[in-house]
């Protein structure tokens, strides 16, 4: 059964009680990458599969829960996944299917409500808080089983939910369920389920503050959560509010990506600039076709590279980023590139080069940024090279052609699109 609520959504949203408690929901595709490819490839069911970049310099972007169980982990180094687990399959993926079942997955978050706030191709929040009713479900775990249930008709794929009245909670509910999880925290349950949780799962908690509250002795949620309100530092205090499941922050269905970019580890370090160009072109072009797709515009072009220096920690190398801002705004490969390959020939950066990637940011659509608005602002032969390219691109697929010499080798999928907690 399919459940359309768009045209409901702004009647229920006026008659709703204003005090009852949000039902936010967190859904989270289980292995997204590896999933697809055992459901297309029936002779990997049940093997351990990883999609990203091979041994020995390639970065892992999905593993199955059969190489989960040997602890291998996204953004692992792919020659220490195989040291883990020598018999996983090595996929290198492929972003565009991934992205149409995406589309998909999102057509089917749209049965239950509009008001969804994509994070990744694979997860996404859900408020169904003014949609309950026309969905005639006794409770908020009824939605959630229906929604399974039908991505699973429509995708053969499996979605772990996570449901609660916070986002944060939600999230680190599907996460606690996984596989095929279903966990819903109810609203006067929310200070109990956290209290007991690391302190790293509080969103804006990386290593850095972790240690900084380690030495405090704060080492779970709860023993943030107990300290009086007074005597919480000013720079903690929204981590108090977190950990007492105080977060005002809705689902915003209009937030738009922060950033697009696509990087690659070569395959054998890079000292020579014109190998380097040729890449980042390719880098460029593919991020300004994703840039076309969605409608928007970028102002600001990021530039990271990772040297051959390593770090203590293991699989680790220093990286180095810097960025321009463009005078006018832009979803032209080519302004791109030549703003990235600017920064690396005046960044100061070392060489030889492991990873180099591209990113634009400053992200908007024609009708809110500052700058050029509007593509017309090109030259008739750019725009109609722009949609040639992207024309070939989308029926052939992103390496049909392109410009430049060569063809980068990339460690990981690296397709994304950024959005914030």
């Amino acid at each position: 059964m399919r459940w359309d609520t768009r045209w409901l959504c702004h009647v229920l949203r006026s008659t709703l009680h204003m005090s009852s408690a949000p039902v936010i929901l967190h859904a989270d595709m289980d292995a997204f990458y590896a999933s697809v490819e055992q459901r297309d490839r029936p002779e990997l069911k049940g093997r351990p599969v990883v999609v990203g970049g091979k041994p020995p310099r390639g970065v892992i972007s999905a593993a199955s829960y059969e190489a989960r169980r040997f602890g291998v982990h996204s953004a692992m180094p792919a020659i220490e996944a195989q040291r883990r687990c020598p018999d996983a399959v090595f996929l290198s993926g492929d972003m565009a299917k991934y992205g149409r079942e995406s589309k998909k997955i999102r057509a089917v978050f749209e049965e239950f409500s509009p008001d969804i706030e994509p994070l990744s191709l694979d997860e996404a929040f859900i408020d169904v808080t003014a949609t309950m009713r026309a969905l005639r479900a006794e409770s908020p775990l009824e939605v959630g089983r229906r929604l399974k249930e039908r991505v699973r008709e429509e995708t053969d794929l499996v979605v772990s939910v996570g449901i609660a009245p916070v986002k944060m909670v939600a999230k680190i509910a599907s996460d606690l369920s996984k596989p095929d999880g279903l966990l819903q925290v109810e609203p006067g349950g929310v200070r109990e389920f956290l209290a007991p949780l690391p302190i790293s799962r509080l969103w804006g908690v990386g290593a850095v503050t972790e240690e900084r509250m380690r030495l405090r002795g704060l080492l779970t949620i709860g023993d943030l959560a107990q300290l009086d309100g007074g005597a919480v530092a000013t720079s903690l205090r929204g981590l108090w509010h977190l950990a007492r499941g105080e977060d005002v922050r809705s689902v915003d269905r209009d937030r738009e990506a922060r950033s697009y970019g696509e990087e690659n580890t070569f395959a054998v370090d890079v000292a020579d600039d014109q190998i380097l160009s040729d890449v980042i072109g390719q880098h460029a072009d593919a991020v300004a076709r994703r840039l076309r797709r969605d409608g928007v515009f970028a102002r600001v072009v990021r530039l990271k590279v990772k040297s051959t220096e390593k770090l203590a920690r293991p699989g680790k190398y220093r990286a180095y980023t810097r960025q321009l801002t463009l005078p006018e705004s832009t979803d032209d490969g080519v302004t791109l590139a030549d703003a990235a390959r600017r920064l690396l020939r005046d960044g100061e950066l070392p060489r030889p080069i492991r990873l180099v990637g591209v990113t634009a940011a400053g992200i908007h659509t024609p009708d809110r940024g500052a700058g050029r608005q509007l593509s017309i602002f090109d030259a008739p032969s750019t725009r109609a090279l722009n949609e040639a390219l992207d024309h070939i691109a989308n029926r052939h697929g992103r390496d049909a052609v392109r410009r430049g010499v060569g063809k980068a080798d990339r460690a990981s999928l690296t397709s994304q699109i950024k959005r914030g907690d």
